[in-house]
């Protein structure tokens, strides 16, 4: 059976206090939940206490977002390699990151390629906006974000898909447990066309966009989806707890 993800990403939120505190809070009662993998994706600038706080927990860490040079004259950014050294995960291609700083399928495809040279595990993201969906062109364009980041790689060990719907993301506006398992569905077929169908069955898929406590388990009942990728809700101790819960309990 494919691994249930939990994946927390805060975005521009919490600062290292405020990390340290709800990590805190979190860390026993997430420890306690069994049959799920948990990923919380903080701030770069809490990475490294995350990832001490972390240490010896069942709880894995991500980052946001990285470049795909090693290293090089590129002012601000952080490398795979520098990544790679405090996380297990790191969330690549959300709709935030090709919105506001202008990622396309080809530079996402860059970075799927330095995680897997690293040992990084990518999220990668992948989501229409309304007008895309309104207009029927949903799957084609999940389907070509899907192609093209990962273009050229043989291997998707460690890969981790994530639905955004980008018309559901901070919205409250939610797409329906039925919506989201369609789309997985066609994920799923893509990944099968793409490596094969026991290859493609291994490959979480996540559900993303406006994830909370109360919605959580009828995601988790949909035979195509795996987990969810929760952002809002994660900055929350007792709603992403109970987020986990829902996961866990939906794979017996």
């Amino acid at each position: 059976m494919t691994i249930s993800i939990v994946a927390g990403n805060w975005k521009m939120n919490t600062t290292l206090r405020e990390a340290t505190s709800l990590v805190s809070e979190m860390k026993p009662r997430l420890d306690d939940a069994q049959g799920v993998r948990k990923v919380v994706c903080p701030p770069f600038v809490s990475l490294a206490s995350m990832a001490d706080l972390l240490r010896g927990s069942t709880i894995s860490v991500g980052a946001q977002n990285m470049h795909h040079e090693d290293s090089g004259a590129y002012t601000g950014e952080v490398s795979p390699l520098m990544a790679a050294e405090l996380c297990e995960y790191v969330v690549l291609g959300h709709s935030e990151r090709r919105q506001h700083f202008g990622e396309t399928d080809e530079s996402v495809n860059l970075k799927v390629k330095a995680a897997n040279r690293v040992g990084l595990k990518p999220i990668l993201c992948v989501g229409e906006r309304l007008d895309e969906r309104d207009e029927g062109r949903a799957e084609a364009l999940v389907e070509r974000q899907l192609r093209g980041g990962l273009e050229g790689e043989d291997s998707v060990s460690g890969l981790v898909v994530a639905y955004e719907p980008v018309w559901a993301i901070g919205t409250g506006r939610a797409a329906t447990p039925d919506v989201a398992q369609d789309m997985m569905a066609h994920i799923r077929s893509v990944l099968t066309s793409l490596y094969g169908g026991s290859t493609a069955s291994d490959v979480p898929l996540l559900y993303g966009g406006s994830v909370n406590a109360a919605n959580a388990t009828d995601y988790m009942k949909e035979s195509d989806i795996d987990g969810a990728l929760v952002g809002g809700a994660s900055l929350d101790a007792d709603s992403f707890v109970e987020i986990v819960r829902a996961a866990a309990e939906a794979r017996p």
